[in-house]
């Protein structure tokens, strides 16, 4: 009789014990949550992004959010339409780009993360400067600013000839979504939900 009692005796321990396992568990799991994000948000090329956000005004999160959804951080990418690099920049743009910056480059420099993200990054700074919204700048970024002119002057897809109510292309559609996204992902693990510039 004693031995059972003994026994029965033992089950509020054992229970107890496994709570505070089981809330152990969840704790550590919390706790390296942010680090298992920052493997899937990470901030490669961090001087370099760094540097180039700063001397083109543009925030840090937007450019990383770029860089992901562009080439996920391969310096070697391509497109199937001849984009390059980090930043997937066509050859005719970073041409184009080069009497914007100054600088002279064979196309294969955008394979070099540095010319990529300083070309990158000055288009997007055009491209903010141009339309004066975000949306519509990931919409040149990624369609061409002969597509959004045509889309601004549309009325099915802008009010005021300004920002875009709709987004004809399903693939820009998509890609200023995941932008967008990802720009508010590295914010929240970043930068504490918000950046200025």
């Amino acid at each position: 009789m004693r031995k059972y009692r003994k026994r029965r005796r033992r089950w509020p321990a054992v229970l107890l014990t496994a709570a505070l396992l089981v809330g152990f568990v969840i704790f550590a799991l919390y706790s390296v949550q942010p680090d298992v994000r920052q493997l899937s948000y990470p901030r490669k090329y961090e001087s370099i992004v760094q540097a180039q956000a700063a001397a083109y005004e543009l925030e840090e999160s937007l450019v990383y959010a770029v860089i992901k959804a562009e080439s996920n951080f391969d310096p070697q990418a391509e497109s199937s339409a001849g984009a390059i690099g980090l930043m997937q920049m066509m050859p005719e743009t970073f041409y184009w780009m080069q009497t914007h910056v100054g600088e002279t480059y064979d196309v294969s420099a955008l394979y070099e993360p540095e010319v990529s993200i300083r070309f990158g990054c000055a288009l997007l700074r055009l491209l903010l400067s141009e339309y004066g919204d975000l949306t519509v700048a990931l919409c040149a970024y990624n369609a061409g600013m002969g597509n959004v002119a045509s889309w601004l002057s549309n009325s099915a897809y802008s009010d005021d000839g300004k920002t875009l109510k709709a987004i004809p292309f399903g693939e820009t559609d998509a890609y200023v979504e995941k932008v967008l996204a990802y720009k508010e992902t590295y914010e929240e693990i970043y930068y504490g939900g918000m950046e200025n510039v």
